[in-house]
């Protein structure tokens, strides 16, 4: 019989669900890139064997119920905390892999005070930020990463400068703070992009095990139930739209150096 050490090896790996994805059903709907997301989540923690040295902070938002399918110690924030909650997680327990995981609503917006100030002091955490340009779970309102002319139950003649703002570039913003070690802004839409986004999550959580600074991966995301467009649909408007506006790939890499 294979052991669980030898399967994990790429040489003997075949494709199916990470042992730390339990058997709960997921409440995200078709084409949701959170469940992508969770799934690469849990194969790293397995392939890095921290399975019981793992603090995941959960937030408010569609991934307010992210405990109940990756088996390793939650913390449910309020809305918005979930840095102050990992930042003394993390102090607590500096040994630990600490890691928030938060929609545009949350970190960008809600708990944008709390996401910078971590970053700005260097907590050893990693962030990840799933931008989808829109409050899914509460009924598809603007959020403050809404492209501009992008129609929501809450702007629905389309998002106007004068009226509502720009867009937030949160990702820009945490690359030009000196506690922010590793900044990338990737995808899971395509077989290629869920590769990159594997590495950089993996990136992110070895940086928060050696204590080099606070890591920042942003995942551009669809919303097809927000959108009011298929999953197939969905992505195309987010190659064609968002992918503009939020272009992929590494902002800051210090770490490495």
């Amino acid at each position: 019989m294979i052991t669980k050490e030898e399967l994990i090896q790429p040489e003997n790996r075949v494709y199916g669900k990470p042992a730390l994805m339990n058997d709960t059903p997921m409440h995200y709907c078709p084409g949701c890139s959170h469940g992508l997301v969770h799934k690469l989540i849990a194969e790293i923690i397995e392939e890095m064997g921290i399975e019981e040295d793992t603090i995941a902070i959960c937030p408010v938002g569609c991934a307010v119920f992210a405990y109940r399918y990756l088996s390793v110690d939650w913390i449910e924030a309020s809305h918005g905390r979930a840095p102050a909650c990992a930042t003394a997680a993390k102090r607590l327990w500096p040994k630990k892999l600490v890691f928030t995981y938060q929609g545009d609503g949350d970190m960008a917006c809600i708990g944008t005070g709390e996401a910078i100030h971590a970053m700005n002091r260097g907590e050893n955490i990693a962030m990840i930020f799933i931008n989808n340009a829109i409050y899914g779970m509460t009924g598809g309102q603007m959020a403050p990463t809404t492209l501009m002319g992008m129609k929501t139950a809450t702007c629905p003649y389309g998002r106007q400068a004068d009226l509502h703002g720009y867009p937030l570039h949160i990702t820009d913003i945490a690359a030009t703070l000196e506690g922010t070690c590793y900044v990338t802004r990737q995808s899971v839409h395509t077989v290629a992009n869920i590769r990159k986004t594997k590495r950089a999550i993996r990136q992110a959580f070895e940086n928060s095990m050696q204590g080099k600074g606070c890591s920042v991966v942003e995942v551009v995301s669809t919303c097809a139930s927000g959108w009011k467009k298929t999953p197939a649909e969905s992505n195309k408007w987010m190659e064609e739209n968002m992918f503009p506006y939020y272009p992929l790939g590494d902002l800051k890499n210090t770490a490495e150096q």
